[in-house]
């Protein structure tokens, strides 16, 4: 989707501006029922998107995330925004600081729409714990989208943003990107600063990108990744971004090794979705 944007956008077929206002067309017509979103960026978003219509009408080159709108987790600062982590306490701080994922995805030119709800302090799996309200499974508002990143997922999901960041402790972006149909990333530790990330473990958490595709998540991976030195646990990824580790492509699966953990498929399994995984298999 971020490459199909990107063209659209060079190719003059679609503005940023009007990009990110039929972003928010589909925000006011699902969240109401979804509930993704604790706080909106509108006017912001839309000043954003300005900049990057003028450059392009001067024939300037932009990135490949210039202009694409995205989505964050509540609890990732952004500078001059409400930073709640789905609670109570936090309803009314506003951040001093951004984020080192901000700061990247800002001098990435990407498009900020606004903060999506959390579990509590990202402690759950479900998005029930807010301290606001629960958010629902777009495909079944009956249902959750799964936990801590429930908003984070559901909104990339229902097509309410192009991508989305999480944080990942112990399954809070793998777990709601399985249950709501997206991709979801958690990169290994150290992989991407948690500076302005608020702590749920520390020695554990981890941001990452949920997504439409795999190449999305790549696309936003290679964006944030790497050393900061305001996080003494982040590693120099120049080691896996370089050409020893081309991109991934469709077709580029030959000679790969896939490891399935036996112990997952026994009894009790869900039929449909054991023979989905047999199948992809």
């Amino acid at each position: 989707m971020i490459k199909e944007l990107h063209n659209e956008l060079i190719n003059h077929e679609i503005t940023a501006t009007r990009l990110v206002e039929d972003y928010f067309t589909v925000i006011e017509k699902k969240d109401p029922q979804i509930r993704a979103f604790l706080t909106l960026t509108k006017e912001r978003a839309l000043a954003e998107a300005k900049k990057v219509d003028e450059k392009i009408k001067k024939g300037e080159k932009i990135g490949i995330l210039e202009g694409i709108p995205y989505a964050i987790k509540d609890n990732i600062l952004v500078k001059g925004v409400k930073t709640t982590a789905g609670s109570k306490i936090l309803e009314n701080y506003v951040a001093s600081y951004d984020a080192t994922v901000i700061k990247k995805l800002n001098n990435a030119g990407a498009i900020l729409l606004g903060k999506t709800n959390p579990d509590e302090f990202a402690m759950g799996s479900s998005t029930e714990n807010s301290g606001f309200f629960t958010t629902k499974n777009p495909w079944d508002l009956t249902r959750v989208p799964g936990g801590s990143s429930g908003g984070s997922a559901a909104a990339v999901s229902a097509q309410m943003c192009a991508f989305s960041l999480g944080s990942d402790t112990g399954g809070s972006i793998r777990q709601p990107a399985a249950f709501c149909g997206v991709v979801g990333l958690k990169p290994s530790y150290g992989a991407v600063s948690r500076y302005g990330l608020i702590s749920m473990a520390s020695s554990l958490d981890i941001i990452g990108p949920l997504t439409i595709s795999v190449e999305d998540a790549e696309i936003v991976f290679q964006a944030i990744a790497g050393q900061d030195k305001m996080d003494s646990t982040s590693c120099d990824l120049k080691q896996i971004q370089n050409t020893e580790y081309p991109p991934a492509r469709a077709g580029r699966i030959q000679n790969t090794r896939f490891g399935l953990p036996q112990e997952y498929f026994v009894k009790g399994l869900d039929e449909e979705i054991k023979d989905k995984i047999e199948a992809v298999i």
